[in-house]
């Protein structure tokens, strides 16, 4: 479809959302990611059963440990969309990207020095 969206985005691609753990999302931070956003299937409609709601439960988990320790939860996100919504995905891109650079870099990215923090986005 050719949208676009920022250039400091990396997708990093899944064969289904269930395989993301709460390490990968973790190690995005630490490696210099100011955000992560995960992408999978619609609820419902995962092809591996139920790998979508294992990745929520994943993502909300993270959340909680990047509040209790002042990294901010809001710096990850999960969104549920299905292979044609490319509008809607770019959309989304933009939008976090810019929520993302109004709350500046990843206080993990500055306090190991990292010198560019994409904001990374696990998808599938």
């Amino acid at each position: 479809m050719r949208l676009q969206y920022p250039p400091n985005v990396r997708i990093i691609e899944v064969p289904c959302t269930g395989k993301v753990d709460v390490m990968h999302l973790l190690m995005a931070f630490e490696y210099g990611a100011d955000g992560v956003i995960v992408v999978g299937c619609l609820e419902g409609d995962c092809h591996y059963s139920a790998g979508n709601l294992y990745a929520k439960k994943r993502v909300n988990r993270v959340k909680e440990i990047l509040d209790k320790v002042g990294v901010g939860g809001e710096r990850l996100a999960m969104y549920n969309l299905s292979s044609g919504m490319g509008g809607r995905f770019a959309e989304i891109v933009r939008e976090i990207t810019e929520k993302i650079m109004e709350l500046g870099p990843s206080p993990i990215r500055v306090a190991t020095g990292k010198a560019t923090g994409p904001i990374a986005e696990v998808t599938t």
